[in-house]
């Protein structure tokens, strides 16, 4: 044995080691049950979060439509659909009538600019491709959502059921408020605005929802 070490400093630097070797792993374990408890894990299981709002809602044209990121075109597609919601709802329009008097407004506009101002006409007539990319876009969406119900149907989860359901139920009875037309209207600007709210709050909501859950589950506990 060296100088200077005697047992009792031998026993003392073992027990210290111990010591210290059990207090790491005491935290090292509070942190690791601490994890899923964080804030970002739960809204990752919640808001699908694993991706981006972007990713989300499918990329592409619609995703940047969606989420504003040409706010001239977002605006003009919004506000198309107001004015349709406002002739059809509101002004009590319908719809042959309607396109009968555009028709009629373009071709004595045409008449005018063609005739007695001697101006080559503006063609009106629209590009096949236009409605092919229409059929296409709106055929791929309704079989993602087909696929997405069959899913759920055949293979999901009882909450992923009960969702579904729920989702289905709720549209069904607001429809018993107010017409078809409104609630696409009213799908369509909720579509148009709270993707691009959450993607910018998302801190906020998360926060707020957060704190909702909570206290749930401290009601519950009660």
């Amino acid at each position: 044995m060296s100088e200077g070490i005697t047992p009792e400093n031998l026993i003392n630097n073992i027990m210290d080691t111990l010591s210290d070797k059990h207090h790491g792993q005491t935290s090292g374990s509070f942190f690791a049950e601490e994890k899923p408890q964080s804030v970002s894990a739960q809204f990752n299981k919640l808001f699908g979060r694993q991706k981006p709002v972007y990713n989300i809602l499918g990329g592409g044209k619609s995703a940047d439509v969606l989420l504003w990121r040409n706010k001239k075109i977002s605006a003009s597609v919004l506000c198309v659909a107001t004015v349709v919601w406002v002739l059809f709802e509101w002004l009590n329009y319908n719809f042959l009538p309607l396109v009968c008097f555009g028709l009629v407004v373009c071709i004595i506009g045409q008449f005018i600019w063609s005739r007695l101002l001697n101006r080559a006409p503006p063609s009106i007539v629209l590009p096949d491709e236009l409605f092919v990319d229409i059929s296409t876009t709106v055929g791929a969406e309704v079989n993602r959502a087909l696929g997405f119900l069959q899913h759920v149907a055949s293979r999901g989860d009882i909450k992923q059921l009960a969702i579904v359901v729920g989702s289905l139920l709720t549209a069904a009875i607001i429809g018993t408020w107010c017409n078809f037309l409104t609630v696409i209207y009213l799908g369509f600007v909720a579509a148009h605005t709270l993707p691009v709210v959450y993607e910018k709050y998302d801190d906020q909501i998360d926060g707020m929802v957060y704190n909702v859950l909570a206290k749930l589950q401290k009601s519950k506990r009660l």
